[in-house]
Protein backbone atom coordinates (compact mmCIF):
# COMPACT_ATOMS: atom_id res chain seq x y z
CA UNK A 1 0.00 0.00 0.00
CA UNK A 2 1.44 3.39 -1.00
CA UNK A 3 1.83 6.23 1.50
CA UNK A 4 -0.78 8.22 -0.45
CA UNK A 5 -3.36 5.43 -0.13
CA UNK A 6 -2.57 4.87 3.53
CA UNK A 7 -3.03 8.58 4.31
CA UNK A 8 -6.32 8.73 2.45
CA UNK A 9 -7.52 5.63 4.26
CA UNK A 10 -6.67 7.14 7.65
CA UNK A 11 -8.48 10.35 6.73
CA UNK A 12 -11.51 8.36 5.56
CA UNK A 13 -11.65 6.33 8.77
CA UNK A 14 -11.29 9.44 10.95
CA UNK A 15 -13.96 11.35 9.06
CA UNK A 16 -16.45 8.55 8.47
CA UNK A 17 -19.58 8.57 10.62
CA UNK A 18 -20.81 5.11 9.58
CA UNK A 19 -17.82 2.76 9.91
CA UNK A 20 -17.90 2.47 13.71
CA UNK A 21 -21.73 2.19 13.86
CA UNK A 22 -21.54 -0.58 11.23
CA UNK A 23 -19.01 -2.39 13.40
CA UNK A 24 -21.41 -1.91 16.32
CA UNK A 25 -24.21 -3.61 14.38
CA UNK A 26 -22.03 -6.57 13.50
CA UNK A 27 -20.75 -6.86 17.05
CA UNK A 28 -24.30 -6.64 18.41
CA UNK A 29 -25.41 -9.54 16.22
CA UNK A 30 -22.40 -11.63 17.22
CA UNK A 31 -22.86 -10.91 20.92
CA UNK A 32 -26.57 -11.67 20.64
CA UNK A 33 -25.79 -15.07 19.13
CA UNK A 34 -23.19 -15.67 21.85
CA UNK A 35 -25.73 -14.73 24.54
CA UNK A 36 -28.25 -17.20 23.13
CA UNK A 37 -25.60 -19.95 23.15
CA UNK A 38 -24.65 -19.07 26.73
CA UNK A 39 -28.32 -19.12 27.83
CA UNK A 40 -28.69 -22.66 26.49
CA UNK A 41 -25.60 -23.75 28.42
CA UNK A 42 -25.99 -21.89 31.73
CA UNK A 43 -28.73 -22.29 34.33
CA UNK A 44 -29.56 -18.97 35.99
CA UNK A 45 -31.23 -18.36 39.38
CA UNK A 46 -35.00 -17.85 39.32
CA UNK A 47 -34.76 -14.08 39.89
CA UNK A 48 -32.78 -13.79 36.62
CA UNK A 49 -35.44 -15.49 34.52
CA UNK A 50 -38.24 -13.94 32.44
CA UNK A 51 -41.43 -15.24 30.97
CA UNK A 52 -41.63 -15.27 27.14
CA UNK A 53 -44.18 -12.45 27.21
CA UNK A 54 -42.12 -10.26 29.55
CA UNK A 55 -38.91 -10.87 27.58
CA UNK A 56 -40.63 -10.02 24.28
CA UNK A 57 -42.11 -6.83 25.74
CA UNK A 58 -38.80 -5.71 27.23
CA UNK A 59 -36.78 -6.40 24.08
CA UNK A 60 -39.39 -4.80 21.83
CA UNK A 61 -39.31 -1.67 23.99
CA UNK A 62 -35.51 -1.59 23.86
CA UNK A 63 -35.47 -1.92 20.06
CA UNK A 64 -37.96 0.93 19.70
CA UNK A 65 -36.18 3.13 22.26
CA UNK A 66 -32.77 2.62 20.62
CA UNK A 67 -34.19 3.45 17.19
CA UNK A 68 -35.81 6.63 18.55
CA UNK A 69 -32.70 7.69 20.48
CA UNK A 70 -30.52 7.11 17.41
CA UNK A 71 -32.82 9.37 15.41
CA UNK A 72 -32.62 12.02 18.12
CA UNK A 73 -28.80 11.90 18.14
CA UNK A 74 -28.77 12.29 14.36
CA UNK A 75 -31.12 15.28 14.68
CA UNK A 76 -28.84 16.91 17.26
CA UNK A 77 -25.91 16.25 14.94
CA UNK A 78 -27.65 17.97 12.02
CA UNK A 79 -28.45 20.98 14.23
CA UNK A 80 -24.82 21.20 15.33
CA UNK A 81 -23.75 21.10 11.67
CA UNK A 82 -26.11 23.94 10.80
CA UNK A 83 -25.04 26.07 13.75
CA UNK A 84 -21.33 25.40 13.27
CA UNK A 85 -21.52 26.30 9.60
CA UNK A 86 -23.48 29.49 10.19
CA UNK A 87 -21.89 30.72 13.41
CA UNK A 88 -18.36 29.35 13.54
CA UNK A 89 -16.66 28.29 10.32
CA UNK A 90 -17.51 25.80 7.61
CA UNK A 91 -13.87 24.70 7.82
CA UNK A 92 -14.46 23.49 11.39
CA UNK A 93 -16.77 20.73 10.20
CA UNK A 94 -13.86 18.59 9.01
CA UNK A 95 -12.65 18.37 12.61
CA UNK A 96 -16.12 17.88 14.05
CA UNK A 97 -16.74 14.80 11.88
CA UNK A 98 -13.86 13.09 13.65
CA UNK A 99 -15.34 13.29 17.14
CA UNK A 100 -14.98 9.87 18.74
CA UNK A 101 -17.76 10.41 21.27
CA UNK A 102 -20.37 10.78 18.53
CA UNK A 103 -19.16 7.67 16.72
CA UNK A 104 -19.01 5.58 19.91
CA UNK A 105 -22.51 6.66 20.93
CA UNK A 106 -23.96 5.80 17.51
CA UNK A 107 -22.14 2.45 17.55
CA UNK A 108 -23.47 1.61 21.02
CA UNK A 109 -27.02 2.62 20.12
CA UNK A 110 -27.28 0.60 16.91
CA UNK A 111 -25.25 -2.22 18.48
CA UNK A 112 -27.77 -2.46 21.35
CA UNK A 113 -30.60 -2.40 18.81
CA UNK A 114 -29.02 -5.25 16.81
CA UNK A 115 -28.26 -7.20 20.01
CA UNK A 116 -31.85 -6.88 21.28
CA UNK A 117 -33.37 -7.75 17.90
CA UNK A 118 -31.18 -10.85 17.65
CA UNK A 119 -32.49 -12.00 21.03
CA UNK A 120 -36.09 -11.07 20.23
CA UNK A 121 -36.29 -13.28 17.16
CA UNK A 122 -35.15 -16.36 19.15
CA UNK A 123 -37.72 -16.17 21.95
CA UNK A 124 -39.91 -19.28 22.01
CA UNK A 125 -42.46 -20.74 24.35
CA UNK A 126 -39.86 -23.22 25.60
CA UNK A 127 -36.81 -20.90 25.51
CA UNK A 128 -36.12 -17.39 26.75
CA UNK A 129 -32.60 -15.83 26.54
CA UNK A 130 -32.70 -14.67 30.17
CA UNK A 131 -29.03 -13.68 30.35
CA UNK A 132 -29.30 -11.76 27.08
CA UNK A 133 -32.37 -9.81 28.25
CA UNK A 134 -30.51 -8.73 31.41
CA UNK A 135 -27.46 -7.70 29.37
CA UNK A 136 -29.73 -5.71 27.06
CA UNK A 137 -31.07 -3.85 30.09
CA UNK A 138 -27.55 -2.97 31.24
CA UNK A 139 -26.74 -1.78 27.71
CA UNK A 140 -29.74 0.57 27.81
CA UNK A 141 -28.42 2.12 31.03
CA UNK A 142 -24.97 2.49 29.42
CA UNK A 143 -26.54 4.12 26.36
CA UNK A 144 -28.42 6.64 28.49
CA UNK A 145 -25.32 7.54 30.50
CA UNK A 146 -23.24 7.95 27.34
CA UNK A 147 -25.99 10.04 25.76
CA UNK A 148 -25.93 12.43 28.73
CA UNK A 149 -22.14 12.74 28.36
CA UNK A 150 -22.57 13.30 24.61
CA UNK A 151 -25.21 15.98 25.16
CA UNK A 152 -23.10 17.77 27.75
CA UNK A 153 -20.04 17.63 25.48
CA UNK A 154 -21.79 19.06 22.44
CA UNK A 155 -23.72 21.71 24.32
CA UNK A 156 -20.40 23.01 25.59
CA UNK A 157 -18.91 22.83 22.10
CA UNK A 158 -21.63 25.08 20.72
CA UNK A 159 -19.76 28.01 22.25
CA UNK A 160 -17.43 29.74 19.77
CA UNK A 161 -14.68 30.03 22.37
CA UNK A 162 -14.80 26.25 22.89
CA UNK A 163 -14.37 25.72 19.16
CA UNK A 164 -11.41 28.11 19.09
CA UNK A 165 -9.83 26.27 22.03
CA UNK A 166 -10.44 22.92 20.32
CA UNK A 167 -8.76 24.10 17.12
CA UNK A 168 -5.82 25.60 19.04
CA UNK A 169 -5.39 22.23 20.73
CA UNK A 170 -4.90 20.62 17.33
CA UNK A 171 -2.06 23.06 16.62
CA UNK A 172 -0.36 22.27 19.92
CA UNK A 173 -0.66 18.57 19.18
CA UNK A 174 0.65 18.67 15.61
CA UNK A 175 2.97 21.67 15.36
CA UNK A 176 5.98 20.02 16.99
CA UNK A 177 5.80 17.21 14.44
CA UNK A 178 5.34 19.75 11.64
CA UNK A 179 8.39 21.76 12.75
CA UNK A 180 10.45 18.59 13.27
CA UNK A 181 9.99 17.70 9.60
CA UNK A 182 12.18 20.70 8.69
CA UNK A 183 14.84 19.78 11.25
CA UNK A 184 16.24 17.03 9.00
CA UNK A 185 19.55 18.06 7.41
CA UNK A 186 18.29 17.47 3.86
CA UNK A 187 14.89 19.19 4.17
CA UNK A 188 14.76 22.90 3.38
CA UNK A 189 12.23 25.71 3.08
CA UNK A 190 12.22 27.87 -0.01
CA UNK A 191 13.64 31.37 -0.22
CA UNK A 192 14.60 31.29 -3.88
CA UNK A 193 14.53 28.55 -6.48
CA UNK A 194 17.20 27.25 -8.86
CA UNK A 195 17.56 29.99 -11.47
CA UNK A 196 18.56 29.41 -15.06
CA UNK A 197 18.30 25.64 -14.74
CA UNK A 198 15.98 23.29 -16.51
CA UNK A 199 14.41 20.63 -14.29
CA UNK A 200 15.43 17.07 -15.03
CA UNK A 201 11.92 15.91 -14.21
CA UNK A 202 8.60 17.71 -13.81
CA UNK A 203 5.68 15.97 -12.11
CA UNK A 204 2.21 17.36 -12.81
CA UNK A 205 -1.00 16.83 -10.88
CA UNK A 206 -3.40 14.31 -12.35
CA UNK A 207 -6.44 16.02 -10.82
CA UNK A 208 -7.32 19.31 -9.12
CA UNK A 209 -7.30 19.63 -5.36
CA UNK A 210 -5.77 21.22 -2.28
CA UNK A 211 -2.48 19.76 -1.06
CA UNK A 212 -3.45 18.04 2.17
CA UNK A 213 -0.18 16.41 3.16
CA UNK A 214 3.33 15.51 2.01
CA UNK A 215 5.38 12.41 2.72
CA UNK A 216 8.41 14.45 3.76
CA UNK A 217 10.60 11.50 4.70
CA UNK A 218 9.74 9.67 1.52
CA UNK A 219 10.47 12.65 -0.72
CA UNK A 220 13.75 13.39 1.08
CA UNK A 221 14.72 9.73 0.86
CA UNK A 222 13.96 9.68 -2.86
CA UNK A 223 16.16 12.75 -3.33
CA UNK A 224 19.06 11.07 -1.46
CA UNK A 225 18.63 7.87 -3.39
CA UNK A 226 18.80 9.62 -6.76
CA UNK A 227 21.29 12.33 -5.81
CA UNK A 228 19.07 15.23 -6.80
CA UNK A 229 17.26 18.26 -5.47
CA UNK A 230 13.49 17.76 -5.22
CA UNK A 231 11.63 21.07 -5.28
CA UNK A 232 7.91 21.33 -4.48
CA UNK A 233 6.17 24.06 -6.42
CA UNK A 234 3.24 24.63 -4.04
CA UNK A 235 2.95 24.74 -0.27
CA UNK A 236 0.65 22.57 1.80
CA UNK A 237 -2.87 23.98 1.74
CA UNK A 238 -2.61 25.51 -1.74
CA UNK A 239 -5.13 24.51 -4.40
CA UNK A 240 -3.50 22.96 -7.47
CA UNK A 241 -5.32 22.81 -10.83
CA UNK A 242 -5.22 19.64 -12.90
CA UNK A 243 -2.07 19.51 -14.99
CA UNK A 244 -0.17 22.04 -12.85
CA UNK A 245 3.42 21.24 -11.90
CA UNK A 246 3.67 19.68 -8.45
CA UNK A 247 7.34 18.73 -8.25
CA UNK A 248 10.52 19.54 -10.13
CA UNK A 249 13.81 17.73 -9.72
CA UNK A 250 17.25 19.15 -10.43
CA UNK A 251 20.25 16.94 -10.87
CA UNK A 252 20.77 13.25 -11.56
CA UNK A 253 17.26 11.94 -11.16
CA UNK A 254 15.68 9.21 -13.21
CA UNK A 255 12.92 10.21 -15.58
CA UNK A 256 9.86 8.44 -16.87
CA UNK A 257 6.36 7.55 -15.80
CA UNK A 258 7.59 5.29 -13.00
CA UNK A 259 9.48 8.08 -11.26
CA UNK A 260 6.59 10.50 -11.74
CA UNK A 261 4.16 8.02 -10.24
CA UNK A 262 6.35 7.43 -7.17
CA UNK A 263 6.73 11.15 -6.54
CA UNK A 264 3.05 11.88 -7.17
CA UNK A 265 2.08 9.21 -4.64
CA UNK A 266 3.93 11.14 -1.93
CA UNK A 267 1.56 14.12 -2.22
CA UNK A 268 -2.10 13.92 -1.24
CA UNK A 269 -4.62 16.15 -3.02
CA UNK A 270 -8.15 16.50 -1.70
CA UNK A 271 -11.23 18.73 -1.91
CA UNK A 272 -10.23 20.76 1.17
CA UNK A 273 -7.30 21.45 3.46
CA UNK A 274 -6.40 19.39 6.51
CA UNK A 275 -4.90 20.57 9.77
CA UNK A 276 -2.19 17.92 10.31
CA UNK A 277 0.54 19.58 8.21
CA UNK A 278 -1.09 22.99 7.78
CA UNK A 279 -1.03 25.18 10.93
CA UNK A 280 -2.30 28.09 8.84
CA UNK A 281 -5.57 26.20 8.37
CA UNK A 282 -6.12 26.25 12.14
CA UNK A 283 -5.45 29.99 12.21
CA UNK A 284 -7.89 30.37 9.33
CA UNK A 285 -10.64 28.65 11.35
CA UNK A 286 -10.06 30.81 14.44
CA UNK A 287 -10.03 33.97 12.32
CA UNK A 288 -13.26 32.84 10.65
CA UNK A 289 -14.90 32.60 14.08
CA UNK A 290 -13.80 36.15 14.90
CA UNK A 291 -14.91 37.41 11.46
CA UNK A 292 -18.37 35.90 11.89
CA UNK A 293 -18.68 37.44 15.35
CA UNK A 294 -17.75 40.86 13.94
CA UNK A 295 -20.19 40.67 11.04
CA UNK A 296 -23.14 43.15 11.12
CA UNK A 297 -25.58 40.23 11.39
CA UNK A 298 -24.06 38.98 14.66
CA UNK A 299 -22.14 41.98 16.05
CA UNK A 300 -20.54 40.15 18.98
CA UNK A 301 -17.09 41.67 19.57
CA UNK A 302 -16.67 39.81 22.87
CA UNK A 303 -16.58 36.53 20.97
CA UNK A 304 -13.92 37.99 18.69
CA UNK A 305 -11.90 38.92 21.79
CA UNK A 306 -12.19 35.34 23.06
CA UNK A 307 -11.03 34.07 19.67
CA UNK A 308 -8.04 36.42 19.93
CA UNK A 309 -7.13 34.78 23.25
CA UNK A 310 -6.57 31.43 21.56
CA UNK A 311 -5.16 33.00 18.42
CA UNK A 312 -2.47 34.68 20.51
CA UNK A 313 -1.59 31.29 22.01
CA UNK A 314 -1.19 29.75 18.54
CA UNK A 315 0.84 32.68 17.20
CA UNK A 316 3.09 32.60 20.25
CA UNK A 317 3.79 28.91 19.64
CA UNK A 318 4.74 29.61 16.03
CA UNK A 319 6.62 32.81 16.80
CA UNK A 320 8.91 31.15 19.33
CA UNK A 321 9.94 28.52 16.77
CA UNK A 322 12.93 28.94 14.47
CA UNK A 323 11.32 28.85 11.02
CA UNK A 324 14.48 29.94 9.19
CA UNK A 325 16.95 27.29 10.30
CA UNK A 326 16.64 25.31 7.07
CA UNK A 327 16.33 28.02 4.40
CA UNK A 328 17.61 27.13 0.93
CA UNK A 329 18.89 29.70 -1.56
CA UNK A 330 19.93 29.47 -5.17
CA UNK A 331 23.59 29.82 -4.20
CA UNK A 332 23.29 27.02 -1.66
CA UNK A 333 25.97 24.38 -2.32
CA UNK A 334 23.54 21.65 -1.26
CA UNK A 335 22.27 19.97 -4.42
CA UNK A 336 20.67 16.99 -2.76
CA UNK A 337 17.58 17.18 -0.62
CA UNK A 338 13.97 18.31 -0.47
CA UNK A 339 12.89 21.95 -0.81
CA UNK A 340 9.38 22.76 0.45
CA UNK A 341 7.77 26.20 0.06
CA UNK A 342 6.71 26.98 3.63
CA UNK A 343 5.11 30.00 5.27
CA UNK A 344 7.25 32.37 7.28
CA UNK A 345 6.33 34.09 10.53
CA UNK A 346 5.14 37.16 8.64
CA UNK A 347 2.64 35.03 6.72
CA UNK A 348 1.15 33.51 9.87
CA UNK A 349 0.95 36.89 11.59
CA UNK A 350 -0.69 38.58 8.60
CA UNK A 351 -3.25 35.78 8.34
CA UNK A 352 -4.08 36.01 12.02
CA UNK A 353 -4.33 39.80 12.34
CA UNK A 354 -5.36 41.50 9.10
CA UNK A 355 -9.04 40.56 8.79
CA UNK A 356 -9.76 40.94 12.50
CA UNK A 357 -8.19 44.40 12.44
CA UNK A 358 -10.22 45.32 9.37
CA UNK A 359 -13.61 43.98 10.49
CA UNK A 360 -13.15 44.99 14.12
CA UNK A 361 -11.83 48.48 13.44
CA UNK A 362 -14.96 50.11 14.94
CA UNK A 363 -14.91 48.01 18.12
CA UNK A 364 -12.91 49.50 20.97
CA UNK A 365 -12.49 46.21 22.79
CA UNK A 366 -11.24 44.38 19.69
CA UNK A 367 -8.66 47.10 19.04
CA UNK A 368 -7.53 47.03 22.66
CA UNK A 369 -7.27 43.22 22.76
CA UNK A 370 -5.47 43.15 19.43
CA UNK A 371 -2.93 45.68 20.67
CA UNK A 372 -2.39 43.69 23.86
CA UNK A 373 -1.81 40.54 21.82
CA UNK A 374 0.70 42.20 19.51
CA UNK A 375 2.60 43.84 22.36
CA UNK A 376 2.78 40.49 24.13
CA UNK A 377 4.04 38.80 20.96
CA UNK A 378 6.65 41.52 20.50
CA UNK A 379 8.11 40.59 23.87
CA UNK A 380 7.96 36.82 23.49
CA UNK A 381 8.67 35.85 19.87
CA UNK A 382 12.14 35.36 18.45
CA UNK A 383 14.19 38.49 17.75
CA UNK A 384 14.05 38.04 13.98
CA UNK A 385 10.24 37.95 14.15
CA UNK A 386 9.80 41.21 16.06
CA UNK A 387 9.99 43.60 13.08
CA UNK A 388 6.88 41.98 11.62
CA UNK A 389 5.08 42.51 14.95
CA UNK A 390 6.21 46.15 15.01
CA UNK A 391 4.79 46.62 11.53
CA UNK A 392 1.43 45.18 12.58
CA UNK A 393 1.40 47.48 15.61
CA UNK A 394 2.00 50.46 13.30
CA UNK A 395 -0.86 49.33 11.05
CA UNK A 396 -3.09 48.95 14.10
CA UNK A 397 -2.18 52.44 15.29
CA UNK A 398 -3.04 53.88 11.87
CA UNK A 399 -6.35 52.02 11.77
CA UNK A 400 -7.36 53.30 15.21
CA UNK A 401 -6.28 56.84 14.32
CA UNK A 402 -8.42 56.82 11.17
CA UNK A 403 -11.48 55.19 12.73
CA UNK A 404 -11.56 57.13 16.01
CA UNK A 405 -10.05 60.41 14.77
CA UNK A 406 -13.13 62.40 15.79
CA UNK A 407 -14.11 60.21 18.73
CA UNK A 408 -13.80 61.01 22.40
CA UNK A 409 -12.68 57.39 22.89
CA UNK A 410 -9.52 57.68 20.79
CA UNK A 411 -7.32 57.27 23.87
CA UNK A 412 -9.24 54.21 24.99
CA UNK A 413 -9.18 52.57 21.58
CA UNK A 414 -5.41 53.13 21.46
CA UNK A 415 -4.78 51.40 24.81
CA UNK A 416 -3.81 47.76 25.27
CA UNK A 417 -6.15 45.63 27.37
CA UNK A 418 -5.77 41.82 27.57
CA UNK A 419 -9.53 41.52 28.23
CA UNK A 420 -10.64 44.02 25.61
CA UNK A 421 -12.49 46.18 28.12
CA UNK A 422 -12.36 45.77 31.87
CA UNK A 423 -8.92 44.27 32.27
CA UNK A 424 -5.60 45.79 33.23
CA UNK A 425 -4.91 48.62 30.82
CA UNK A 426 -1.58 49.84 29.55
CA UNK A 427 -1.17 53.13 27.66
CA UNK A 428 0.45 52.94 24.23
CA UNK A 429 4.24 52.88 24.23
CA UNK A 430 6.55 55.51 22.73
CA UNK A 431 5.93 56.18 19.06
CA UNK A 432 2.59 54.35 19.03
Amino acid sequence: MSWNTAFRLRQFVRGSLWLLPLAGVLLGVLLGSAAIWADRSVHLPAYWTYSPTTASTVLSAIVGAMAALTGFVVTVTVLVVQMATGTFSARYMRLWYRDRMLKILLALLVGTLAFSFTLLRRIETSFVPDLGVSVAGFLVVANLLLFVVFLDRFLHRLRPVAVAAFVAGYVHRDFARYAAAFAAPDVFTTVSEPAGERPALAVCSAKPGAIQALHVRGLAGWAREHGCLVVLRHQVGSFVPAGATLIETYGGAESGAGAQGKLRDMIVLGPERTIEQDPAFAIRIIVDIADKALSPAINDPTTAVQALDHLSDVLRLIGTTDLARSRWRADNPARTGLVIPARGWEDYLTLGVTEIREYGSTSIQVMRRLRAMLEELREEVRAEHRPAVEEELARLHTTVACTFADSVDLDRANTADPQGIGGRTEPPGPGQ
